[in-house]
This record gives structure tokens, C-alpha cells and sequence, in this order.
């Protein structure tokens, strides 16, 4: 053994030991990524569920507005005629006065459940949930909260994809023996893990922003 040998030796198994840090470090910020990515997506699934339920129950009241909307047009239509006998035509302007105010009533539930009681002010909340008054998150929010997470879901993608590149890169260059083709694979090792340490970061802060 030359005097070189045990120098290169110790070299190597430097190098290795450094290889064997950055992997760790990188698997780390995969496991982190993947966490955010499993409770994000998850959250994103919760969202897009409540905006439909909200779509659906904004549908609801305007199939009801619509039928008042019709019976009002049916009344008025039958007094312009003249096909009331007078003494109900005082009990049909009563009864329009009434469906009319449902129609109101429902004009603003339907307003907060679009946009949210927040968005619209307490002096327009009409819409109770839970017994209480302003506590609805309307569709508009839960569409723009499902749609930052979608967002949030893209980055994680891209930061598993890249994040798992370089532990693959980092495994090679790990059992590769030639000193200049490992160096080659410890630098692809070390920008595809910080692109995918960049995606996670970005996506965590689109997330924490929701």
C-alpha cells in the first residue's frame, strides 16, 4: 500500500459520509412534504365539498324565489284582467305584498350564501346556520379556498417528483466508485433536492395563506 492509499481512503469515506448527510437531509424534507401534501389534499377535498353543497343549496332557494316570482306574476296578470271580484282584489295585493317579501327575504339568504356573511356585512346577514346569524362561509370563499390548495397540491407534486430524483441521484453517486462520474451525481443530487426543497416551501406557504 502506497502512502497515497490511506489519504485517498479517507477521502472517500469523507465524501461518503457527506453523500449519506445530504440524502438524510433531503428524505427528510420528502417525509415533510409529503405530510403537507397528504393534509392539504385532503383539506382541498373538504373544500371542493362544501363549495358544491353551498352551490346546491344556493339552487334550492332560487328554484323557491323563482316560484314566487311566478305566482306574483300570475296574480298581477289576473288583477290587470280584471278577473278579481272586488273584495279579493284587497286579499291578493296582501298576498302579493307577502311573497314579495319572501322574495326579498330569499334574494339576500342566496347573496350570503355566494359570497359569505363576512363579505357582506351584519347588517345583511339573513341566512341562519347553526341557529346563529354570520357564520356562513359562502361558495365563492370554499371555490377560491379548494382552488389555493389545488395550487398548494400542484407544488407538492412537483416537490415529491424532484425531491425523489435526487435521492435516487444520491444513491448512485453513493455506490459509484469513479471519483469524478460520483461528484457528477452529488451535484444532480444537490439541485433537484433544492428545486424540490423549493416547490415544498412555496406550497407551504400557499397553504398557510388559505
Amino acid at each position: 500500500m502506497t502512502e497515497k492509499e490511506p489519504e485517498v481512503i479517507r477521502d472517500t469515506s469523507r465524501l461518503e459520509l457527506v453523500i449519506g448527510l445530504i440524502i438524510a437531509i433531503f428524505a427528510a424534507v420528502l417525509a415533510i412534504n409529503d405530510l403537507g401534501a397528504g393534509r392539504y389534499g385532503d383539506d382541498e377535498k373538504i373544500a371542493h365539498n362544501k363549495h358544491t353543497e353551498m352551490y346546491n343549496w344556493y339552487q334550492s332557494k332560487s328554484i323557491k324565489q323563482a316560484l314566487f316570482k311566478g305566482q306574483i306574476e300570475l296574480l298581477q296578470a289576473l288583477s290587470r284582467a280584471e278577473a278579481l271580484q272586488p273584495q279579493y282584489k284587497s286579499a291578493v295585493d296582501n298576498n302579493i305584498e307577502v311573497l314579495q317579501k319572501k322574495i326579498d327575504k330569499y334574494e339576500k339568504e342566496m347573496k350570503e350564501i355566494q359570497l359569505g356573511s363576512a363579505a357582506i356585512g351584519q347588517a345583511n346577514w339573513a341566512q341562519e346556520q347553526d341557529g346563529k346569524l354570520g357564520q356562513i362561509t359562502g361558495a365563492q370563499q370554499w371555490r377560491d379556498i379548494y382552488e389555493k390548495l389545488g395550487v398548494a397540491g400542484d407544488s407538492y407534486d412537483l416537490g415529491t417528483l424532484f425531491l425523489q430524483l435526487c435521492l435516487v441521484f444520491g444513491a448512485i453517486g453513493l455506490i459509484t466508485q469513479a471519483d469524478a462520474v460520483r461528484k457528477g451525481f452529488v451535484i444532480m443530487m444537490v439541485i433537484l433536492g433544492s428545486i424540490g426543497t423549493y416547490y415544498c416551501v412555496q406550497a407551504y406557504l400557499i397553504a398557510f395563506s388559505v
